[in-house]
């Protein structure tokens, strides 16, 4: 990155925000944050709170607020802009009014202001919102990207570690798609170890999933936790984290998020949640699956219902 300090700015000190900087506060993977919210009052609060924990971290930290014109010398700006009470209806699209709006406000600001790094987007519905920052922003290719289905498929692996007793750290498997009702598992693709979940489930009684209730349990984790506690905050903050980390170690690793496709899978002029390699200048490289003929069907109808609401903007 281009500055010696690793200072990320965090757009809506809200739910997801404030733990999204907590997250990246407490894994010490950043020297400065820098947090943005129209709301003066709920980012004093945010501000003084993690300067209250510096003490007790095990590295130095520096927090501070600003305008959307002021984060020229951020390497990372991470959206999460939004009105967790839209989510009421368990359709993330009925955010896409309000985060659209924003983002068509202080997108320019931000580009303006001098920025140059990388756009990491969480507001809902993701893939929508992470197109239009990239149409916005006009940065190069990869360096706007969204968590997209990065989440997802933490729910997919925790689902599937639970029913096979298995550590989720042995299971490759991925969510691909829409971030929202219409993502789907490409099963063929699915690893315990170095073994297809194909070749076990032929084997092993315990690999013998139901794997649509697999998929609708990766799929309605989030709204059971958003019906206890009217949001999600540890799963998508920890995913964030991860993902910055990745870009300032520029580590090549691979995760699903939502990137622009430029032809794989078919699909062109469109975000969706696909495996992408994760390094220095964001989502550097998307990978093709080999998917069956299935699942690349079902995976062109999740972005043909992407495609239907970016219509809507």
């Amino acid at each position: 990155m281009k500055n010696k300090l690793r200072r990320v700015a965090i757009a809506g000190a809200g739910h997801v925000g404030a733990h999204c900087a907590y997250s990246l506060a407490v894994q010490g993977i950043v020297n400065e944050l820098v947090l943005v919210d129209k709301n003066e009052k709920k980012l004093k609060s945010e501000i003084q709170d993690l300067r209250d924990s510096v003490l007790y971290l095990p590295h130095n930290l520096s927090v501070r607020g600003a305008d959307f014109n002021e984060l020229k010398d951020c390497d990372i700006l991470v959206n999460c802009v939004g009105d967790i009470t839209l989510l009421a209806s368990h359709d993330r699209v009925q955010e896409l009014n309000f985060t659209i709006a924003q983002v068509n406000d202080f997108i320019p600001k931000v580009i303006a202001g001098g920025f140059r790094g990388i756009i990491i987007n969480i507001s809902n519905p993701c893939d929508i919102v992470t197109y239009q920052i990239n149409r916005l922003s006009g940065l190069p290719k990869g360096h706007v990207f969204g968590t997209g289905t990065a989440l997802d498929t933490a729910r997919l692996a925790s689902v599937l570690s639970i029913a096979a007793n298995i550590d989720h750290k042995s299971i490759l498997a991925y969510m691909m798609g829409e971030h929202g009702a219409s993502q789907m598992v490409p099963w063929s693709n699915v690893f315990f170890g170095g073994s297809p979940l194909s070749l076990l489930e032929e084997r092993k009684e315990e690999y013998k999933f139901d794997k649509e209730e697999m998929k609708e349990k990766a799929i309605y984790g989030g709204w059971i936790t958003y019906d206890g506690k009217g949001c999600t905050e540890y799963g998508i903050c920890t995913t964030l984290a991860r993902l910055v980390r990745a870009v300032y170690d520029d580590e090549k690793c691979i995760i699903p998020v939502s990137a622009q496709l430029d032809g794989e899978y078919g699909q062109t002029d469109i975000y969706a949640g696909v495996p992408c390699v994760i390094g220095k200048h964001g989502a550097e490289q998307i990978l093709e699956l080999p998917l069956t003929n299935n699942e690349l069907a079902e995976f062109t109808r999740c972005c043909a219902d992407i495609r239907e609401y970016m219509r809507k903007i």
